[in-house]
């Protein structure tokens, strides 16, 4: 889903009221189809996404900064060299068709004035992002030779072309009359249809739009439209045109039951009646909006780490199993051997011999008159069943502190499992992944690269302000937990901790006057939320003094022993509040 032209010129009216003269300060690309340009405008700084993602390509004003490499690209770096400094002279777009031209003043080695063009071209799988100057291309971010297209190439020093399609009507700029006698034409087709072929910009949702206002049928075909239907059709689209003329907007969407958007459009969406209807005071509000409903594809390596990890535990609960099993019949050694010393106290007596079993008076039983059904190998001895029920026992007796020793670190992996585990799921930064993937090599989960890399230092923790503006920190993964514990953390600091659950490591910050029980909780709330059992309503956290919190030696990442603790009984907060809460801090 992503908007149509008619609905993108309303983008770009309200992108040329925010970025118009505004100095572009800096320009970053964080991956292979994004930049992001920030814009410094009178005492604040802009920042513009430009996205050309196959499955949701677009541009906004963005909150957020996305992540970026430590080394830029070569096409960040041409950008930089040419734009930086430079001002954002005007935002246009060609017809309504889905192209926006970023015009850019700057100066020259000579200090002269020159405009340079950065074109955006958002159309699906074909988007691109192209830097012009006199309509010949310097270089795009993706380079189109003739082995993609024998039409149009897309490469360094050829002339710029548009992109190929018919130019309809402009039904937003354009005679309406003109448009009606040409839409009487397409008899073979339904309204919705003849208006999206034989206009500029019109996608299906702004076509089905102007079939509702009109209140005409929805499938209702061209030949059966009579004089009152053509001019209730013009009525429809003039009602549009004179919504798009007035301030604020309302642009909004539409999201089916499970909340995966079905519409959007610059104005308000009347003709889907059913669904949760949302409205946004900006456009670019609109578009992170839906950016982040549709969340950035999952990287390669992620979907991998996942895989992994999903297999890692599975293996290691199969393995919890059997390890309960075998200990299970271990524990039941004693009776082996009570067998043996029955069989050996009646050896004196005339015992018969090669049956499978036999019963004999228990004579350690404290019930008088007790018996004892013992099994046998006819093949053996009644000497030689003893001694074999002995060496089953002490083969057992052995085995049991073996088989308690491996279900302690079999639950102890499945645990620290889990907790990389809880780490991913919040993971978005690709260091952090990174910190996963090393993590997990060290253990030897995943095979080391033949190239080694030098340490890095831990990425930062999560930082959020309690509602009286404390300090609490968040460790996002297993390495941050033990650096924000270990290191970061001042011996008076309470540490916070999911009881019995994997998750986040927690410190709030406390000065001379011990915090107020409030504080506590919601750090409480904090922890809960970063664990595996963020979906409870009901959940222990135990908190005490860092000072309590000790590492043993030679324990994995994330894995500390503590006393002195307290424990409460919290609710985490819905992802909504917390997102919020790391919206406000910005950390």
């Amino acid at each position: 889903m992503s908007l149509d032209g008619f609905s993108l010129s309303l983008l770009i009216t309200e992108l040329n009221q925010t970025l118009t003269g505004g100095r572009i300060d800096r320009i970053y690309q964080p991956d292979k189809h994004t930049l992001t340009l920030l814009v410094r405008q009178l005492n604040e700084t802009i920042r513009l996404l430009i996205s050309i993602k196959p499955e949701n390509p677009c541009m906004y004003i963005s909150a957020a900064l996305p992540e970026n490499p430590a080394a830029p690209p070569a096409f960040c770096m041409l950008l930089r060299k040419h734009l930086e400094d430079g001002r954002i002279a005007s935002l246009s777009q060609h017809g309504l068709d889905r192209t926006v031209f970023i015009d850019i003043d700057v100066r020259n080695e000579r200090g002269e004035l020159v405009t340079k063009r950065l074109v955006v071209e958002l159309m699906g799988k074909h988007s691109n992002i192209i830097f012009t100057q006199n309509n010949l291309i310097v270089d795009a971010i993706r380079r189109i030779g003739t082995n993609v297209s024998s039409y149009r190439q897309v490469l360094p020093g050829r002339q710029y072309e548009y992109p190929p399609g018919p130019l309809g009507h402009d039904l937003l700029r354009g005679s309406i009359p003109d448009f009606i006698a040409q839409l009487s034409l397409e008899n073979d087709l339904s309204l919705a249809k003849a208006i999206v072929k034989i206009t500029s910009g019109i996608g299906p949702v702004t076509a089905r739009e102007i079939v509702w206002r009109s209140g005409l049928p929805a499938d209702i075909m061209v030949n059966a439209l009579d004089k009152s239907d053509l001019a209730a059709v013009s009525e429809a689209i003039y009602s549009i045109r004179n919504l798009l003329q007035k301030d604020p907007l309302q642009p909004s969407l539409v999201m089916d039951a499970t909340n995966r958007i079905v519409a959007m459009a610059a104005f308000k969406l009347e003709h889907l009646t059913a669904g949760q209807r949302q409205t946004f005071p900006t456009m670019s509000q609109l578009l992170e909006f839906t950016s982040d409903q549709k969340g950035i594809q999952k990287p390669p390596e992620k979907i991998m780490v996942e895989k992994l990890l999903t297999g890692e535990i599975s293996k290691q609960k199969r393995k919890l199993a059997a390890l309960t099993a075998e200990l299970a019949d271990a524990n039941a050694c004693d009776q082996l051997r009570l067998y043996a010393d029955i069989l050996m106290a009646h050896l004196y007596q005339s015992l018969p011999t090669r049956c499978e079993q036999i019963i004999l008076p228990n004579i350690y039983s404290t019930t008088e008159g007790d018996t004892a059904i013992i099994p046998l190998d006819p093949s053996l001895s009644v000497l030689e069943n003893a001694q074999a029920y002995y060496g089953k026992y002490n083969k057992l007796k052995r085995a049991q502190d073996l088989l308690a020793e491996q279900l302690s670190h079999c639950r102890q992996e499945i645990a620290y499992l889990e907790s990389i585990q809880v780490a991913l799921a919040d993971t978005s930064l690709q260091a952090e992944l990174a910190e996963i993937k090393q993590e997990l090599t060290q253990a030897g989960y995943v095979k080391p690269t033949a190239k080694r890399r030098s340490p890095t230092a831990p990425t930062a923790p999560l930082q959020v302000a309690s509602s009286n503006g404390a300090i609490i920190l968040i460790g996002k993964n297993n390495r941050q937990n033990d650096a924000l514990t270990c290191k970061q953390a001042r011996p008076d600091d309470l540490w916070f901790h999911a009881k019995d659950i994997p998750g986040s490591h927690v410190i709030l910050r406390t000065e001379t006057v011990p915090p107020p029980e409030q504080i506590i909780r919601e750090a409480a709330q904090l922890a809960a939320y970063f664990s595996k059992a963020r979906q409870s309503a009901n959940v222990p956290v135990d908190f005490t003094k860092r000072r309590h919190v000790k590492k043993p030696a030679g324990a994995k990442p994330g894995f500390v022993i503590y006393d002195h603790q307290k424990t409460l009984y919290v609710t985490p907060p819905d992802e909504q509040t917390v997102q919020q809460k790391l919206k406000e801090t910005g950390k």
